[in-house]
């Protein structure tokens, strides 16, 4: 099983917040940070405003903040807010054409499996996972600098 770069761009995001709590944080410095593009971070940005994850302030001096403390935000309800399917056989999904439904021993196990991933994200919150360093800290790759894909300067 993998993720969407969206679920993953999601929570490299809200990393990024948890470690900037004391000011509005912006698409262009976590973009750079991260090496994302703007507009895929913008589309991700909308969708985590949309559903409670972030607060956003627009304007000259806008950007977002966590709408939540990051103790309760927990990755499995984040996780299966950004990913628009979580079938991971056909049998599983709403649109299901498998010639062995009803017949095949698939499918329960690979709903066990799928809930024992999602309980042990569930256990865990975003505060789990942000680093004791701000993300800003972490030291990019030279070749990635050379590149131009990052400032040469913090």
């Amino acid at each position: 099983m993998r993720l969407t770069n969206m679920s993953d761009y999601a929570v490299r995001l809200l990393i990024y917040l948890g470690s900037h709590r004391d000011r509005l944080c912006t698409i262009a410095e976590i973009a750079q940070v991260y090496g994302i593009s703007e507009p895929h971070l913008m589309k991700i940005t909308h969708r985590l405003a949309q559903r409670g994850w972030i607060r956003t302030v627009r304007g000259k001096n806008g950007g977002m903040e966590l709408a939540h403390e990051p103790g309760e935000i927990r990755l499995g309800a984040l996780i299966r807010d950004m990913e628009n399917d979580l079938a991971l056989v056909e049998c599983m999904g709403a649109d299901n054409h498998c010639i062995l439904s009803g017949c095949c021993g698939l499918k329960p196990i690979v709903a066990g499996a799928m809930k024992a991933f999602m309980d042990h994200l569930d256990a865990h919150t975003l505060a789990d996972v942000i680093p004791p360093f701000p993300p800003a800290a972490i030291r990019i790759a030279p070749e990635r600098v050379a590149a131009g894909s990052f400032p040469t300067t913090a």
